[in-house]
């Protein structure tokens, strides 16, 4: 069946999809494609030109020693950050989901550091982290702690940037969950109370059921957000001390920007476009077997 005007619905709604199609399409899709055929070409000087090399860029890259380094960090910063910010986000959705004294006041607490830049709330916790006179320091002398150095201890500075990005996107995080929390049928809630349901079952059987389509998106982009740290990284320890904090992404912004070796940024690039692509894939297909879609 076709409108008035002739034309197909089908075509009216490609049409009104092609403006975002073709922007992504320039803006991601081309990018990728150009950056994996890059990463086959060396890095062209000023009076010699890109010639092909084939796969030498990831040969070098199997014995970089800093890449694995930023790889096994990148890795163990995701695999942290991630469910606690998870569910710090969920605890805080279902704690000003209730009907609580101050709840407005309270979830604007809790969103306030989203909005804040990134750099600024580096910025932030570089004073919180300041040995001697900053804010941990000056609670610790109260109880009779030492002066930390947490930024500028390889044990200790990467946990501490895993503590301001935590801090960072649980309110995010909390705004997707408080969104399905509110869309969770009241009728569930009120036959578990009839059956006297402990608090517990009514989560483990009817909430988190019911709010896993929005688990299944956080997990997603909270995954890519972990392998994308690079203001954070830069304003905080600059990689250091000795790669303790450095990341793929920014590892990828030395090579590219600092050492001029396009060549193997496009190489580094491509290996986080791969593992993104299958992790995300993976994630996706294990969790939507366990998602109720209303």
């Amino acid at each position: 069946m076709q409108p008035k005007g002739g034309v197909n619905t089908h075509i009216q709604g490609w049409l009104l999809a092609l403006p975002a199609a073709f922007l992504l399409a320039v803006f991601t899709h081309i990018q990728a494609v150009a950056t994996v055929i890059d990463s086959c070409f060396s890095t062209p000087q000023e009076r010699r030109p890109a010639h092909f090399i084939g796969l030498d860029q990831y040969r070098s890259m199997l014995a970089d020693p800093i890449f694995w380094r930023a790889f096994t960090n990148n890795v163990v910063y995701a695999l942290i950050t991630v469910p606690i910010a998870i569910g710090l986000a969920l605890v805080m959705a279902l704690w000003v989901n209730g009907r609580i004294k101050g709840r407005a006041a309270l979830r604007l607490a809790f969103f306030t550091p989203t909005i804040l830049p990134m750099v600024a709330a580096a910025n932030i916790w570089m004073f919180f982290y300041t040995p001697g006179y900053g804010l941990l320091a000056q609670i610790g002398g109260l109880f009779g702690f030492g002066h930390a150095n947490l930024l500028g201890t390889p044990a200790t500075a990467l946990p501490a940037m895993m503590a301001v990005t935590i801090w960072k996107e649980s309110g995010f995080f909390m705004i997707f969950y408080l969104a399905a929390l509110q869309q969770v049928p009241p009728d569930l809630y009120e036959a578990a109370r009839m059956e006297n349901a402990s608090r517990l079952q009514v989560f483990a059987r009817i909430t988190w059921p019911m709010v896993m389509p929005t688990t299944l998106f956080v997990a997603i982009n909270a995954l890519i957000n972990a392998f994308r740290i690079v203001d954070q990284v830069i304003a905080m320890t600059g990689g250091g001390p000795d790669n303790a904090t450095t990341l793929l992404l920014f590892y990828i912004y030395q090579v590219g920007f600092s050492f001029w070796d396009l060549g193997y940024a496009a190489a580094l690039s491509t290996v986080l476009l791969g593992v993104l692509g299958a992790v995300a894939i993976a994630q996706f297909y294990l969790l939507d077997r366990k998602i109720h879609y209303r």
